[in-house]
């Protein structure tokens, strides 16, 4: 189901608590690839506390299999080839200054909660550490 766009940035400003393995987080990322799915010609990425739902859950539009993917609990564990460009977000108003890394090495859990190491690179990668920044309550 699709959910309205969180742009309280109190709320937005506080860390989101792990995914746990339950029907309940399943229902967010239901909600949140739904959320994404709705504003795709604006939004590739989102993250669980953009629908209001302190969970540490990603959902992101993935250039090299072009779908969208979900991660639950996701953590960068390696980055390189730092950068600097500017990026927005649907919770937030216009485009901000933001550094990001060229390649990075995400650990997360899958649907099904099995732990699965990744590497993303390029505009892919720029998406999910924006998402992750989302989950630790770091606005752009």
């Amino acid at each position: 189901m699709q959910r309205p766009i969180m742009t309280d940035e109190r709320f937005l400003s506080v860390a989101s608590e792990p995914a746990a393995d339950t029907d309940e987080d399943r229902l967010v990322a239901v909600d949140l690839a739904d959320t994404l799915a709705a504003h795709a010609d604006s939004c590739v990425g989102m993250a669980a506390n953009m629908i209001g739902e302190r969970k540490r859950i990603i959902v992101f539009h993935d250039e090299l299999t072009g779908r969208n993917m979900t991660m639950f609990n996701p953590r960068i564990v390696a980055h390189d080839g730092e950068y600097r460009t500017e990026e927005g977000c649907l919770s937030l108003a216009g485009m901000r200054p933001v550094v990001r890394y060229k390649r990075i090495t995400v650990v997360y859990l899958s649907r099904r909660f099995r732990e699965l190491t990744a590497t993303f690179e390029g505009f892919t990668a720029q998406i999910i550490q924006h998402e992750i920044d989302h989950c630790e309550g770091i606005l752009i």
